[in-house]
Parts: structure tokens; C-alpha cells; sequence
């Protein structure tokens, strides 16, 4: 019998995905502060689009990354986690996007919520090629506030090159989905 609620409990555990955290920035299963999303990109006609806010930080190799800093490009701008399970399962998926479009596209992370040494290992093993803001107080991600929930991990947002959120995704991307709103913003 207990193994069998042991089992359950880690399946519990599993399928919570991004729930909420500990004080120690690890996810807490049944912490409902978190947002789940289906990773289904929402393109923003012009007229809808507001002005992304401006966000700059230490990134995980201590340099400085600003969306500034990349002013009149189209900019992927993606907010994840190194304990978060979706996140793991859509760093490829961004990496491979991010080369193909590379040269016309910049990407951005943001690492939410993290111990920067597990962020650091993480972006080792994925070798995501762009930089990630290390933002473990959320500052960053409240800043989206109103066009991301601060608490849904994964979320990626396309920047047009006017700096304004022209496609967002809630949960973890998809190749397709991805590929298709940034060929769409870039082509404009």
C-alpha cells in the first residue's frame, strides 16, 4: 500500500509541472500560483500590440542583456526555469528555432525563480545559444504583468522590431507554432 501512494505522490508531483515554489526556488506540487498553458502562439494584429516594457539584467555569464540593446530587430523573448519539466521539454525546440532564424531574429532568455548554478548547468547541457537574464526575484517577469501572468513558466513573447509584443505562448512551444509567428513578425 505505501508503495502505491508513494507512486502516486510522484505522479501527482509529475504531472504539477511548473507548480509553485519553495523558499528554496524548487516547484511545490499542488501550489496553484503558477499558470498553466497550452504553448498555443497568439499573434497580435498592429493594432493590438502594446509596448513591451524595458527590461535589462545580469545574464547567467554575468554579462548585461537589454531588449534595448536590440532595438529595430525582432526578439523571442522566452521565461523559464531550470526545475521546470515543460521548460526542459521546449529548450530544444527554441534552440533549434533560434539558429534557423538567426541573423534576422534575436532571442533572450529570462531564467524565473532559479538558483543560478542550476540555471547555469542547465544552459550547459542545453547549450541554448543566446543569453539568459538571471531574474530569480521575478522582476523581470512582473514587468509583463497584464500581458504574462508573472507565474506562467513557460511563456515565450515575440518582440516586433517597433518593440512592441506582437505574439505570445503560455506553456511550453511547439516547432511549428514557434517557427510559423516569428517568420510571420520578422516578414512584416
Amino acid at each position: 500500500m505505501r508503495a502505491k501512494s508513494t507512486t502516486l505522490l510522484l505522479l501527482a508531483v509529475l504531472v504539477a509541472g511548473c507548480a509553485g515554489t519553495s523558499q528554496s526556488g524548487q516547484p511545490q506540487a499542488g501550489d496553484t500560483r503558477f499558470v498553466a498553458g497550452d504553448g498555443k502562439m497568439q499573434v497580435f494584429g498592429a493594432a493590438d500590440r502594446k509596448a513591451a516594457p524595458e527590461i535589462s539584467g545580469e545574464t547567467l555569464d554575468g554579462a548585461t542583456a537589454s531588449l534595448a540593446a536590440h532595438k529595430g530587430k525582432v526578439v523571442v523573448l522566452n521565461f523559464w526555469a531550470s526545475w521546470c519539466g515543460p521548460c526542459r521539454a521546449e529548450a530544444p525546440v527554441l534552440k533549434e528555432v533560434a539558429a534557423k532564424t538567426k541573423g534576422g531574429v534575436e532571442f533572450l532568455g529570462v531564467d524565473f525563480k532559479d538558483r543560478k548554478a542550476d540555471a547555469q548547468a542547465f544552459e550547459r547541457t542545453e547549450q541554448t545559444g543566446y543569453p539568459s537574464i538571471f531574474d530569480q526575484p521575478g522582476k523581470v517577469a512582473l514587468a509583463f504583468q497584464g500581458t504574462v501572468p508573472p507565474a506562467a513558466i513557460p511563456s515565450t513573447l515575440i518582440i516586433d522590431e517597433q518593440g512592441r509584443i506582437a505574439a505570445r505562448a503560455l506553456g511550453a512551444v511547439k516547432y511549428t507554432d514557434l517557427m510559423n509567428a516569428v517568420t510571420k513578425v520578422r516578414d512584416e
